[in-house]
């Protein structure tokens, strides 16, 4: 087992390693080429530069790159140690150096019979024993078997958790909607805002609602806020009768004692482990409420999806390995072009919720000024990670994409079936992924804008500079294997560029002091009297005035 000490230790910085400066020199020789003689000069390029791996085909020819980019680029990732940092993950070492915990979301996906040990003990059995409990809930609800406390099945099902407990299950539910039991409804609550439990419930008949309470220490100040404003919804409604909870509630949580104190049975608790972050925790029994959505076998599914990916991370080599490269790219827009974010944009209906998701899982991973050791970065770490689904981006922001001043790196996201055939629609929406690249590629020219008779005072309105990069990522059709296999994609690639910054990816720190803060003000604006406010000027006078608002 790898130990904290070499685990922290930093070999070399990264401004000083051979391949980042032969970067730097060639980003001042190529930087400024454009992709429309990047493939004049190679008639093969588009055919050239593709991988295609488990069901993934990813086209990055329209990116500003040589072959010598790629090649520098795969040599940064052998310098900084890429290939024995996966293998570390892989093998349980405890590479989240600050928490001294393993990383092991891998595990959540691992085939029964595999073996990935942490402490001495094979967490795959583990991993298992808990899916089939997951299982076994999720067809008692499915069926009609698990009845409410008056004796209803179970039709409506909400979700409390944040953050990770939150953003998965979400975005899994909404991208697996085509394969949703729809006589269940399903409900995500998060934001401490009454609003968000209150719209959540609203017409509910509480007999018939069930609660997955999702919290790993069962504390989290908001989940346990919105857990029991639930816990009063449900007794308002079912004559305040305290057993009622038991059928009502189930717990995605560690902490047994908290879970019985609330009512919850801990026969009805899905527990989980400290080396998942929440983050990359949707494919555990954070899942539950997938599962409940889609039935065990379909849950199972994605899993597999994950793993495929996992094993192509694990064994490709690098110029084949499509989180490596995604990952590579973006080391290069983010710094060496200067590019401050990455635009995610799926051109299927059921991934909108997509980009929400890959933004905690990118920037609070890789949202980090710290090398390992402690160090501070003298370059830039995780940029920012948006997006909409297509094509109604298009007439959103797009505008700013081809004709802004910022490089906005981007990944359209497409599916060669639609899962509701109608019509021309789906040639339509993939003519215009494929359309979008190209603009963004190519552009048009004055002496286009010219000669479609555009007079000389407007043509520099209709000018498309071009040179805006892009990656396609292609699949057969959404099916809850392949999403399994695209969050694995950006899972790998936020490993990679962490890699190579020397960050760690996996601890959050960033989120504690807000909340620790946020602890000290809400009795100084619940008390009766006024207390001694010792924050700064600005913050005691909003104290103050929200004070006096209340009354």
């Amino acid at each position: 087992m790898t130990t904290q000490a070499q685990t922290t230790q930093v070999s070399e910085p990264l401004t000083k390693r051979t391949a980042w400066n032969k970067l730097q020199t060639h980003h001042k020789e190529i930087g400024e080429v454009h992709l429309r003689n990047l493939f004049a000069d190679d008639p093969q390029r588009g055919e050239r530069m593709t991988v295609e791996a488990e069901g993934i085909f990813l086209d990055y020819s329209k990116n500003r790159i040589t072959n010598e980019t790629v090649q520098l680029l795969i040599k940064l990732a052998e310098e900084s140690e890429l290939r024995s940092r996966i293998d570390a993950m892989f093998r349980g070492d405890k590479i989240n150096v600050t928490e001294k915990r393993a990383v092991l979301h891998v595990a959540l996906r691992a085939p029964q019979g595999a073996s990935i040990t942490v402490d001495g003990e094979n967490v795959v059995q583990e991993v298992h024993a808990v899916l089939d409990k997951m299982a076994d809930f999720s067809n008692r609800i499915r069926s009609g078997e698990w009845k409410g406390f008056t004796g209803k099945p179970i039709h409506n099902v909400i979700n409390v958790g944040i953050g990770g407990s939150d953003l998965g299950p979400v975005m899994a539910y909404e991208a697996l909607k085509h394969y949703s039991d729809r006589k269940l409804t399903f409900q995500f609550v998060s934001n401490v805002d009454g609003t968000d439990f209150a719209e959540a419930v609203h017409s509910l008949d509480p007999a018939e609602t069930l609660f997955i309470i999702s919290s790993k220490t069962f504390t989290t100040l908001e989940t346990m806020t919105n857990a029991h404003s639930a816990r009063a919804w449900l007794l308002a409604g079912l004559g305040g009768e305290e057993k009622s909870i038991a059928k009502h509630f189930v717990a995605v949580s560690t902490n047994a004692t908290e879970v019985a104190k609330f009512g919850i049975d801990t026969a009805n608790m899905f527990g989980f482990w400290d080396w998942v972050g929440g983050r990359y925790s949707m494919d555990s029994a954070i899942g539950l409420s997938t599962m409940l959505a889609i039935g065990p076998e379909h849950f199972r599914a994605m899993l597999d999806g994950f793993h495929q990916i996992d094993e192509h991370f694990r064994t490709a080599p690098f110029d084949r390995n499509l989180p490596v490269l995604l990952g590579l790219l973006a080391i290069w827009y983010n710094n060496f072009f200067g590019a401050q974010t990455v635009a995610v944009l799926p051109y299927e209906q059921y991934l909108k919720r997509f980009p929400a998701y890959l933004q905690q899982l990118t920037m609070e991973s890789n949202g980090k000024h710290v090398t390992l050791d402690g160090t501070r970065v003298n370059y830039a770490t995780g940029p920012i990670y948006w997006g909409e689904p297509g094509t109604n981006g298009q007439h959103s922001f797009y505008q700013l994409i081809h004709q802004g001043t910022r490089l906005i790196p981007c990944d359209f996201i497409a599916f060669d079936k639609a899962l509701n055939p109608l019509g021309r629609h789906h040639d339509m929406l993939l003519a215009n992924v494929f359309a979008q690249t190209e603009a963004l590629a190519f552009g048009k020219t004055p002496e286009q804008v010219k000669a479609e008779g555009t007079p000389d005072w407007l043509v520099p309105h209709r000018v498309f500079e071009g040179n805006r990069p892009s990656n396609t990522i292609l699949a057969d059709k959404l099916t809850p294997q392949t999403l399994g296999k695209l969050v694995a994609l950006y899972e790998h690639s936020v490993f990679t560029q962490g890699a190579i910054w020397q960050i760690n990816s996996f601890d959050q720190w960033g989120v504690e002091l807000g909340k620790a803060l946020a602890q000290r003000i809400i009795p100084e604006i619940e008390s009766a009297t006024e207390p001694p406010l010792t924050h700064d000027s600005s913050t005691n006078n909003l104290i103050r005035r929200y004070r006096g608002a209340k009354g």
